[in-house]
């Protein structure tokens, strides 16, 4: 396991998230047999901020992985906001969910993504959550495997076809 501590986010680190989240993206389209996502040419300037704005605005955190003092690793997680249409048919725990984590692919499989997911469920077990959520690329093959390994399960999921 790679020696690395875990802190929260500070805007002096902005630049090494946004990195990191072109990094995931830019693996996401390599895997991608349907070719639907896109890197965006406002995705690196834009992506990080919306993802702190709504971890921001919904009960969130987000955590860096430092390594000699450079972010090799980042999660990003909320507490789930349920609509009236939820109640009508779930019974609506509290929830939190995860919403980004990456680990840079120079140093993966050392044991950092298990350190992160790890301190998001201490986050969302003191914000008295009785669940996580988790969604999870389908062509991410290593990280179904990884979540799974940890005890994560498919709840629902998501079905397409191309018809045209």
């Amino acid at each position: 396991m790679t020696e690395c501590n875990i802190i929260e986010y500070e805007d002096k680190y902005l630049e090494y998230v946004k990195d990191l989240l072109v990094e995931l993206e830019e693996y996401i389209l390599s895997i991608d047999k349907d070719e639907l996502d896109q890197l965006h040419p406002e995705y690196r300037d834009r992506m990080a901020i919306l993802d702190l704005e709504e971890i921001n605005n919904n009960d969130g955190i987000c955590y860096l992985a430092l390594k000699d003092k450079k972010v090799v690793g980042l999660i990003m997680g909320c507490i789930v906001k349920y609509d009236q249409y939820d109640y009508l048919d779930y019974k609506c725990p509290k929830m939190g969910e995860v919403t980004e984590l990456v680990v840079s692919k120079n140093i993966r499989s050392k044991g950092i993504g298990k350190l992160l997911i790890n301190k998001m469920e201490e986050y969302f077990k003191s914000k008295n959550c009785e669940y996580i959520r988790i969604d999870v690329f389908s062509y991410n093959e290593n990280a179904i495997k990884f979540y799974e390994n940890d005890g994560y399960h498919n709840r629902m999921e998501i079905k397409i076809k191309k018809i045209k």
